[in-house]
């Protein structure tokens, strides 16, 4: 809801819980008046009416109050803003207007030396208290003025209130080690975090969370902001002089130059989401869980199923026959999914030839993809692919006909990465190519599933003969989107995941054109525990897939682990299997499809419940709880029992004190209020022990 009050300069926002209030000075000074519980119109208007801050020498009464600061005139902070001509650098603007339209309040702005338009917009659901904010910058001058340089055009700038104490709360990490949670204490200055890899990264999660007052992960205010968008960015945590906090963040790492205006050209942000909870860290959670899921993921209320990837079975070494063989054994335990990963195209025998050569290799599978996805359904899955359409080998047919069509800097060395070059898909000829490549792909084969992968970073981010080359980091992002959209368009039964060497490209901007992301290429179900708790700050467990590999695990750390505790460990999100089930057991085989029946049974608690994190994985006994209805799932994972001391009862949350919850299990009855208080008893004992609860409401 939106209401307006001042004169038409106060606004107010207003969600399920929260409200968010600006207000516009007679000097057109967008101001901010309020984050946090919901407060009344007159309140807004009350908070407005206040006397500016006393003014100290050497400081700005403008810097830590402005909605969205701009370079230039009396500010000192990190600019949202940055614009200059051959002979202008800085912005100096009016209000021009303002307009509602449904939940959106857009604001207006110009400055007349530069012929800039600025469009503030502002978004707050009914059902969800997610502020999403971002920003169209427009030049507005007549054919043949000069143009227009937009060096930093942040989505928003969030203003905290006055705190004793801020804590920051990140997510980072590297390859195989993605999404750990880290929380330190805030000093005097800034903190800045992002990605100039053209990509999101695996080093950090675009997301930040501000706590002031000790909140625990069910109690306390939590200021949390997230950024959609899935190329290199940047998020600044400023404490100002006065304590005042202040967070910006967008498109771009630096301010070298995002792209150039001409007359008539416009640049929209991607959306800066923020959000006010006093439920804690998981409260927080909970609720950015509940607004992708209702307004960010792709038919989220659909369930995602069971997957098998072919990947860590066969390698690049991959048949037709092979595969077959593999589906067969992955129909006998209950997937509903199989995926052939890498290696089913072009020359590719290894990671050095094929990428960019999007037809079947035509010794592997003679007839296509058509006669082993035929298989596939026939045995009751669906069928799935792996590609990585942004890059290419030089040692394929498309480099040797363009090998003008990737990312270089001429007269300088070619870098490659895992033998791989990106293709610079701003450019119109690519996009038309990879479109044609695989619309044509999914149009030969009956494809339910593409796992789109990226695997290296931005080095040699030339193009030669584009007059200003940086435009190329934020089209390629834009293409990359476009491109995704016209493939779900043409092909509404094909579901996609966003995968880039594991979690490199998670964010907001990729979920919302993806069914599922692929959290890490660490499959080791005990590191997976902290990456699954780190990813869950922010994103629902119906995005995060996770697999089950064989033991010893082969790929990082050699550490054996019970079939129990790796199916435990993956059954927290989109549960995939991805060992060579040609070399597991007949016991194996039996109790994996005992695994599978179960997860499916809880699947949609996991999937679509609300989840609440018990015990972090700190070493010892850790859990996650999830409540949809009347049903709960716990799942808890002991890493190593010390002194034989017995573990404590986990306190369940969420429930209902006043009830009774049946363990269809054990035919056991359990009391809320017992559970709540006392707590559920575990009984898990030893090294990489785990186990599934199950609870009704009777």
């Amino acid at each position: 809801m939106i209401e307006t009050g001042g004169n038409g300069r106060t606004w107010l926002l207003t969600g399920a819980a929260g409200s968010y209030a600006l207000h516009l000075t007679d000097r057109d000074e967008l101001v901010h008046l309020h984050w946090g519980p919901r407060i009344s119109l007159a309140d807004a208007e009350s908070l407005a009416a206040e006397p500016p801050p006393p003014y100290w020498p050497f400081e700005s009464q403008l810097d830590g109050r402005e909605e969205y600061p701009v370079e230039g005139g009396p500010r000192f902070v990190r600019p949202a803003l940055s614009v200059r001509t051959p002979a202008v650098r800085g912005t100096e603007w009016r209000h021009t207007g303002s307009a509602t339209d449904g939940d959106e309040l857009r604001l207006r702005f110009a400055d007349p030396v530069h012929h800039l338009g600025l469009t503030l917009h502002y978004r707050m659901r009914a059902d969800s208290d997610v502020v999403e904010r971002w920003a169209t910058v427009a030049h507005d001058g007549p054919a043949g003025a000069l143009g227009l340089e937009l060096l930093r055009a942040d989505a928003a700038a969030w203003t905290l209130p006055r705190r004793e104490r801020w804590r920051l709360s990140q997510l980072h990490g590297r390859w195989a080690a993605e999404s750990r949670l880290v929380r330190s204490d805030l000093a005097p200055g800034e903190k800045v975090l992002g990605s100039r890899r053209g990509h999101t990264g695996h080093q950090h999660l675009p997301w930040v969370a501000l706590d002031a007052e000790g909140a625990t992960e069910e109690s306390g205010e939590v200021y949390g902001c997230a950024l959609g968008w899935s190329g290199s960015w940047r998020i600044a945590v400023q404490q100002l002089p006065d304590g005042t906090m202040q967070i910006t963040g967008g498109a771009g790492h630096d301010d070298s130059g995002l792209l150039r205006l001409a007359p008539g050209g416009t640049y929209t942000t991607p959306v800066f989401a923020g959000l006010w909870s006093d439920g804690g860290f998981g409260g927080a959670s909970r609720a950015w869980h509940a607004w992708q899921l209702a307004h960010v993921i792709p038919d989220a209320g659909r369930s995602r199923p069971v997957l098998y990837n072919s990947w860590e079975a066969t390698g690049f070494d991959i048949s037709e026959e092979q595969q077959r063989a593999l589906a067969r054994r992955a129909a006998d335990i209950g997937v509903e999914l199989f995926v052939v990963d890498d290696a089913w195209f072009g020359a590719r025998v290894s990671d050095r030839a094929g990428l960019g050569d999007w037809t079947p290799n035509p010794d592997r599978f003679p007839g296509g993809l058509k006669p082993l996805a035929d298989e596939v359904h026939g045995l009751g899955m669906r069928f799935g692919i792996w590609v990585e359409p942004e890059m290419v080998n030089a040692d394929s047919d498309l480099y040797r006909a363009r090998p003008d069509w990737v990312q270089h800097h001429p007269g300088r060395t070619r870098t490659e990465f895992r033998n791989q070059l990106v293709l610079n898909l701003a450019r119109d000829d690519v996009q038309a190519y990879l479109w044609e490549q695989l619309d044509g792909l999914l149009s030969s084969a009956p494809v339910d599933y593409v796992k789109w992968d990226f695997n290296r970073c931005f080095t040699d981010a030339g193009w030669p003969g584009e007059p200003y080359p940086q435009r190329l980091w934020t089209e390629h992002v834009h293409a990359l989107y476009a491109l995704l959209d016209r493939l779900r368009a043409a092909h509404p039964g094909v579901a996609f995941e966003s995968c880039s060497g594991g979690g490199g490209r998670i964010d907001l901007g990729i979920l919302s054109r993806t069914d599922q992301v692929w959290t890490s290429d660490n499959t080791d179900p005990l590191d997976r525990l902290a990456i699954q708790h780190g990813f869950s700050q922010l994103h629902p467990a119906r995005a995060m897939a996770a697999w089950v590999t064989d033991s010893p695990n082969s790929q990082l750390n050699g550490r054996v682990s019970s079939l129990r505790f790796r199916f435990v460990s993956a059954m927290a999100g989109v549960l995939g299997i991805g060992g060579d089930l040609t070399g597991w057991g007949e016991d194996e085989i039996a109790e994996a499809r005992e695994w599978v029946d179960l997860y499916k049974e809880i699947r949609p608690v996991v999937q679509h419940g609300e989840l609440y994190r018990l015990r972090a994985p700190d070493g010892g006994l850790s859990a996650v709880q999830y409540v949809r209805g009347d049903d709960v799932v716990v799942l808890a994972w002991l890493q190593a029992q010390h002194y034989g001391e017995q573990q404590p009862p986990l306190r369940l949350r969420g429930l209902d004190p006043g009830a009774a919850y049946a363990c269809p299990d054990t035919s056991a009855v359990h009391r809320g209020s017992v559970l709540l208080h006392r707590g559920l008893r575990t009984a898990l004992r030893g090294d990489l022990d785990a186990a599934v609860f199950r609870l009704r409401r009777i």
